[in-house]
């Protein structure tokens, strides 16, 4: 991937947010920096729709989705479809939090999906969880008014999110699905305060480019191989693949660097 103007870069940007849902649940974002908007005008709680409701006690294996910003056309959609969230599975944690317990903070909640959540969804998975991947793991839990009559469980998903924050759509279950965290070529991350945001169109400012996609069990056939090796093939292949994407194009004379990603074992193993 070609990279411009980047200071510290990552592409796993560890940011921790949570916001309301319109209505009864609110959304744990363990890995991302997002908001689900303001409170309702008015007051109090806003009907839900039937398909809200059956968003928000969905079923593990059930893939939910949205498009309006106040998540107010929260539906469940057949897997096969673009989707937002995966529910991975229904845990309860009564057996920490009995009737009249106060409810936890964002950080405690964050602390206990991850604690709550991860081997169910390597379950789920029935592989282990790349924890450099593209998949993170999240959770809808009670809203206030639940909590406060005695409501304890909470739903585990799985979710895509770019590192500006924005949640990609998954389109398939995720069980078998690559988790390598890669692009399509073509695609363009933003430049955001010098570092890496969401993909947008390339006529904009940008700190990345995408121009290819590769195996590296093409090369290393024998077990997961050393980071340096890695280095030494990429250098050669990604040159090649820029020259492929690009033609002949002057890198040094764009200013333009040319950059990869390695691999890490745990990636590798998953």
């Amino acid at each position: 991937m070609l990279g411009h103007g980047v200071e510290k870069i990552t592409l796993r940007t560890r940011l921790i947010m949570a916001g309301a849902f319109l209505g009864a649940i609110v959304a744990l974002s363990l890995d991302v920096a997002f908001s689900w908007g303001g409170p309702v005008s008015g007051g109090g709680k806003p009907d839900e729709s039937p398909e809200a409701k059956a968003a928000f006690t969905a079923a593990p294996g059930s893939c939910v989705t949205w498009a309006a910003q106040d998540i107010s056309d929260i539906r469940v959609v057949p897997c096969a479809q673009p989707h937002l969230y995966e529910v991975t599975g229904v845990v309860n944690i009564g057996d920490k939090y009995p009737p009249n317990a106060p409810a936890p903070t964002v950080d405690q909640w964050r602390d206990i999906a991850l604690e709550r959540c991860t081997a169910g969804v390597e379950n789920y998975l029935h592989q282990p969880l790349d924890p450099f991947g593209r998949f993170t793991v999240s959770a809808l839990r009670p809203g206030n008014d639940e909590w406060a009559d005695g409501d304890r469980e909470m739903r585990c998903v799985l979710q895509w999110a770019a590192p500006g924050g924005k949640l990609e759509p998954i389109t398939g279950a995720a069980a078998g699905q690559s988790q390598s965290a890669v692009w399509e070529p073509g695609t363009c991350l933003a430049l955001a305060d010098k570092t890496v945001g969401n993909p947008i169109d390339c006529a904009q400012p940008h700190s990345y480019e995408i121009v290819a996609t590769l195996d590296l069990k093409t090369k290393f056939t024998g077990g997961y191989p050393a980071q340096n090796d890695q280095k030494t093939w990429l250098d050669t292949a990604c040159n090649k693949a820029v020259q492929d994407y690009a033609g002949q194009v002057d890198l040094a004379a764009q200013k333009l660097i040319l950059t990869w990603d390695i691999r890490e074992q745990e990636s590798w193993a998953a």
